[in-house]
């Protein structure tokens, strides 16, 4: 059975990391823009770091280029946006596809493991967002209109799960 720890990424400043380093931790993995409607989401997204980080949560953020060109930048001038503006220190990916023939492995494993709506396995825009149990299965795929905020209890259930 495949799970999220069978998948390698690099960081955005070009370290390949292995997915296997966040074992036993419950993941929320998203694919983000720094020039869409939902930036502002970078925020939330921050504070859920800040809530839940010590007690097992990791935020992935995965920027993507695919949606209106909201994420022209470089993978340094995506760094700096998202610290300068948003204050993030959670975990920043380099950028990736999240769609078609380039798509990430993960993202390829993560919408097919949580189809959208109507069954649909594309990503359909920035801050698409994935839930990932503490065994590396995915719990839940959220839309991007689903706010950072509104993931909390679904995020302290998987922290309490065994």
């Amino acid at each position: 059975m495949t799970t999220v720890y069978d998948f390698d990424a690099l960081s955005i400043d070009g370290k390949p990391v292995s997915l296997k380093h966040f074992a036993g931790k419950v993941m929320l993995i998203v694919n983000t823009a720094s020039a869409c409607g939902f930036t502002p989401q970078f925020a939330g997204l921050e504070d859920l770091h800040e809530t839940y980080a010590d007690k097992g949560l990791v935020v992935l953020g995965f920027p993507c280029n695919q949606f209106g060109a909201q994420d022209s930048g470089t993978n340094p001038e995506i760094a700096q946006f998202c610290q300068l503006n948003y204050g993030v220190s959670f975990a920043m990916m380099a950028k990736i596809d999240v769609n078609g023939k380039d798509a990430h492995p993960l993202y390829q494993w993560l919408s097919s493991e949580a189809p959208g709506l109507l069954g649909s396995k594309a990503i359909k825009w920035n801050f698409t967002k994935f839930l990932v149990g503490k065994d590396g299965a995915v719990i839940r795929r959220y839309a991007p209109t689903d706010t950072p905020a509104s993931l909390s209890k679904d995020i302290e259930a998987a922290l309490a799960a065994s």
